[in-house]
């Protein structure tokens, strides 16, 4: 018996990093999985590694247009949604700090970021409030509570956001049966980060503020993220789970 068995998930971001370990993950516990991205290739690689029962549906997730109509063909393959996970993300290279950031930086990512979990949770919430509840999962990061990203101030602002939004939800929601909580991955190995890897004095900066000392595996997110989704999470809504190595506890 999985964890997941019988439960129908959508998941943004899935042809890569943790987006496709969560959505992996879900398969491998029972769910019937709708990997969603922005690039053809990816999704449809990471669906058939993942094997199982799934969907590659490709969309944009600063389109509304798109978004939902991913959300109509999940529901349509299977009937309902019981689980949403917003996660699609980006954080830019001309990312900066507010004075020397461009307004075409700031908007890209809060487009991707914080427009695109909108669009998400609206078209998704609505499936699953047609299903008779579920759980949705926000992925946000430290960024967002913390100055842990000093030149990121796009990234923190959005993934701030998304934790603002996490919270309301839970509250608009609890009462259908819905529960909306938000997972926050620290520093994890995608490709995102990529660049401190190959640089090793970075790369020391950063996880010598992780109490546990590294980076974390997107398989590690996963693992939260399957809780989170599951029934074993039932009476957890508006909840902030830190999977960070510590980094928010100091």
């Amino acid at each position: 018996m999985g964890r997941l068995d019988g439960k129908r998930a959508f998941v943004t971001g899935a042809g890569s990093g943790i987006g496709r370990a969560i959505a992996a993950r879900f398969v491998h516990e029972g769910a019937k999985v709708a990997f969603v991205d922005v690039v053809d290739d990816s999704v449809r690689e990471s669906c058939e590694q993942a094997g199982g029962e799934t969907l590659a549906l490709v969309a944009d997730v600063t389109s509304e247009d798109q978004v939902a109509a991913a959300i109509e063909a999940a529901v349509t393959a299977w009937g309902g949604l019981d689980v949403l996970v917003a996660n699609a993300g980006i954080s830019r290279f001309d990312d900066a700090r507010v004075d020397e950031l461009e307004a075409s930086a700031w908007k890209a990512t809060l487009a991707v970021n914080l427009d695109g979990f909108f669009y998400t949770c609206k078209h998704g919430i609505r499936s699953l409030l047609a299903s008779g509840g579920g759980s949705v999962v926000c992925t946000a990061s430290p960024t967002g509570l913390y100055g842990v990203s000093p030149g990121y101030d796009a990234y923190s602002a959005s993934k701030g956001g998304v934790l603002a939004l996490t919270r309301v939800m839970a509250r608009d929601y609890a009462a259908d049966g819905v529960r909306v909580n938000a997972l926050m991955p620290g520093f994890t190995e995608t490709g995102i980060t990529a660049r401190a890897f190959t640089n090793p004095g970075s790369l020391e900066r950063i996880t010598a503020g992780i109490p546990l000392g590294r980076a974390a595996h997107p398989d590690e997110i996963a693992a939260a993220a399957l809780f989170l989704a599951s029934d074993e999470s039932s009476y957890v809504t508006g909840a902030i789970l830190a999977v960070d190595g510590g980094q928010t506890a100091i």
